[in-house]
């Protein structure tokens, strides 16, 4: 991953975006300058570890993370969820620390910790005072060199992750809803199952599992080390290379061969699950973040499910009255994504009624293209969020981790605020003609019992 400072221009320009975004008017800068400019230091370890240093001294903290290039799409049928469970085992033991050492011994350093696992990657974060750079790199590194996996806090720490998914999934309408879409739309890819994974899976993972998907995926040469923040570049590489240098490489993890097939035609499925009001979840496939149609998908999220006066709301909410609410999202991906689609439907009104309402909204999206007013309203809400994400070295650091997975390179970073831009209304008719359509449409119906 090959990362860079990012520099937010004056603070100016920030409440400038944001009185933009109120007024509806368009961006002054033009679509060929972009209010992010980066300026990192980037160097490789013999092991293969990918080092990024920003160096930001406008508050005396740093934000040191690490991103591995894992997930549940690295994951095969009777291991599902391992990768959220070693998500877990990382702040249970190593060599120098043991267990629930990790986070009790950053804490009394005024240090904060946390981790997040997806379907295409694996992060970890310290977000610490300037003078805890050196703690957090030999926190980090004892991890990854030399992970306990103790039996005992592999059954203990299994137990609170298939906890994790009773509440999250199996307990939870919206969760078993996501879950069966997920399974309906994706036949042959991994993005299938769940990243908390089956749990007749969760159930048979044992250590053996675990030491073999731990020194395939979690070796240096599959990671990227992000530090955001108030340090000296050049006493921080002398850091990590002390620390860093002896810690082994490993065979490169196979790739995920897998390609989802071309889905032929409209799939349907329904969760029977006790409920008050019935719901409906339609995905419809789309391209992976790579595409070049990535930020008009982006400008019709905005459009359709982003507020109140977003046009699936006020159709289905204000205008129709047969939704308590709507929703959306479009997750990006290193493979075929889902964009998607939800209603809750009113007392007296049915799914029918609700799904006749979002395909005409998505067709005359297809046929006509958005408003100006419209167009103009959701780039500037991008992109002042963007600018807004990057604020703190936290955000620099995790916006910057993010690009270079997804797309193999942060500079990706720079360009978002012109992309977006640079999406015409065209571009959004063209989009959503392309994509939603009944041939790529999944739908899952909600059907309340008592």
């Amino acid at each position: 991953m090959n990362r860079r400072c990012i520099r937010v221009g004056p603070a100016v320009l920030l409440v400038l975006l944001f009185v933009l975004l109120a007024c509806g008017s368009a961006y002054v800068g033009g679509p060929e300058k972009s209010p992010i400019d980066l300026d990192v230091t980037v160097e490789i370890l013999d092991n293969g570890l990918k080092v990024i240093l920003l160096e930001d001294h406008s508050v005396p903290v740093i934000s040191y993370q690490t991103f591995f290039r894992v997930g549940s799409r690295n994951e095969r049928p009777g291991i599902t969820g391992i990768s959220h469970f070693l998500e877990h085992m990382m702040f249970n033991g190593a060599e120098r620390y043991g267990p629930k050492e990790f986070d009790r011994i950053l804490e009394a350093n005024g240090g904060y910790s946390n981790a997040f696992t997806s379907n295409d990657m694996t992060a970890y974060y310290e977000d610490i005072a300037s003078d805890g750079l050196k703690l957090v790199i030999d926190l980090d590194t004892d991890r990854m060199a030399s992970l306990a996996l103790d039996p005992k806090y592999l059954e203990s720490e299994m137990g609170v992750v298939m906890e994790e998914r009773r509440v999250s999934i199996d307990n939870s309408v919206r969760g078993r809803m996501r879950e069966e879409l997920a399974a309906l739309a994706y036949k042959a890819h991994p993005y299938a199952w769940p990243v908390l994974g089956w749990m007749s899976d969760l159930e048979k993972i044992d250590r053996d599992d675990c030491v073999e998907y731990f020194r395939t995926y979690y070796a240096p040469n599959n990671a990227v080390l992000n530090v955001a923040g108030d340090f000296d570049t050049r006493e921080a590489l002398k850091l990590i290379h002390k620390y860093y240098d002896g810690i082994p490489s490993q065979e490169p993890p196979a790739p995920v061969r897998t390609r989802e097939p071309e889905q032929l035609g409209e799939r349907r499925a329904y969760v029977h699950k006790k409920a008050e009001l019935p719901e409906i979840m339609i995905g419809y496939k789309v391209p992976d973040a790579r595409s070049e149609d990535l930020y008009a998908l982006e400008v019709i999220q905005q459009v359709l499910v982003e507020g109140e006066s977003s046009r699936l709301h006020r159709k289905l909410v204000r205008d129709l009255g047969i939704a308590v609410y709507s929703y959306g999202y479009y997750p990006w991906r290193l493979d075929r994504s889902l964009f998607v689609f939800g209603v809750k439907i009113r007392p007296g009104h049915t799914t029918e009624e609700a799904e006749r309402a979002i395909y005409e909204v998505l067709d005359e999206i297809a046929r006509e293209g958005v408003t100006d007013k419209e167009l103009t309203k959701a780039k500037n809400a991008l992109e002042a969020n963007f600018v807004r994400s990057m604020q703190t070295v936290n955000g620099k650091a995790t916006k910057i981790g993010r690009y270079e997975i997804i797309f193999g390179d942060y500079n990706e970073v720079i360009e978002v605020p012109r992309r977006y831009r640079s999406v015409t209304s065209d571009d959004v008719k063209r989009v959503a003609g392309k994509y939603f359509t009944e041939k790529q449409r999944n739908v899952v119906t909600l059907v309340p019992e008592a």
